[in-house]
């Protein structure tokens, strides 16, 4: 990457830093973004560029890992400023027409929906790209790679860049200044064994630094990966144990906040992480998750 300049643009969400970043790399014309962040974002984004003396106008490509609120909310608004969007083959449809992704997200969030991710507007089809996997996107002197990684969501891509693994979510959740993960497993894709096969196959991958879009660049990728796996097995042996109780969701929210809430003070971390944590990684919504896998793909 020796003319190539990347920096990490924090999108500030819902005023807290190092929570939801959006990563800019801009080589000659190319100027690329690794997530878009929600619409309610756009003031901060716009803000990260003009620090780089660019405006969203000049955004040439943006690539998504998946069609979450929290990554992929303003890639239609980009689209109208003429960026070509980037995003997975299942994710694609629910880019061009986000009704049900909004009705879904609306059943969560309700009155909060504008507050939290703001306008969802529909990607411009003449400016939406379709990668497959292992598929080079060459933008420029700007070689990518999309990654099939499935585990957090179906239509889920991590992207290689160079030495550089933009990992989206199915690397996990890590605040800076903590050698401490969490796995995001929101309803309704999570599975297990898909996210083990993922993690398996980035491992084979041989970068060396990871960027999950919460948060920030890290050089330790052996550590990131083999503690994620831990993570994962312990869920899914602690998830075992509860479900054997037959918990409605309610109690298994109220179970799985007890042990999130024990793991953090074990690991001493403060007020402003936990709550970087939970917006990144709202943990009722994992607790959801679960129960959807146990009956969907463990037949409980």
């Amino acid at each position: 990457m020796a003319n190539a300049d990347l920096r990490t643009i924090d999108l500030n969400f819902q005023g807290k830093t190092q929570a939801i970043a959006s990563y800019l790399i801009r080589d000659g014309d190319a100027v690329v973004l690794i997530e878009s962040g929600p619409g309610s974002t756009l003031s901060a984004l716009e803000a990260g560029l003009a620090k780089a003396g660019l405006s969203s106008r000049n955004v040439t490509h943006v690539l998504l890992t998946h069609i979450h609120l929290d990554h992929a909310g303003a890639a239609g608004w980009l689209s109208r400023q003429g960026a070509e969007i980037f995003v997975h083959p299942i994710g694609a449809p629910h880019l061009l027409n986000p009704e049900k992704l909004i009705a879904s997200a609306t059943r969560i969030y309700g009155d909060r929906m504008d507050q939290l991710w703001g306008e969802f507007l529909p990607v411009a089809e003449s400016r939406l790209k379709v990668p497959n996997d292992a598929e080079e996107i060459a933008i420029g002197n700007l070689r990518f790679l999309p990654v099939q990684t499935p585990g957090h969501a179906d239509h889920h891509y991590a992207y290689v860049f160079e030495d550089i693994c933009f990992s989206g979510d199915v690397g996990g959740v890590r605040i800076p200044g903590f050698q401490y993960l969490r796995a995001p497993m929101p309803p309704p894709e999570l599975h297990f064994g898909k996210w083990r096969d993922s993690l398996a196959r980035l491992r084979g991958m041989k970068f060396s630094r990871i960027a999950p879009t919460h948060f920030g660049l890290y050089e330790d990728v052996e550590w990131h990966l083999s503690s994620l796996d831990r993570t994962l097995a312990a869920m899914e042996t602690w998830l075992e144990r509860v479900m054997a109780r037959n918990p409605s969701i309610e109690e298994l929210r109220e179970e799985f906040i007890l042990w999130m809430e024990e793991e953090s003070r074990e690991k001493n971390l403060s007020d402003e992480v936990l709550r970087a944590y939970s917006l990144s990684n709202p943990v009722a919504m994992s607790a959801d998750g679960l129960m959807r896998y146990w009956r969907k793909v463990r037949g409980g």
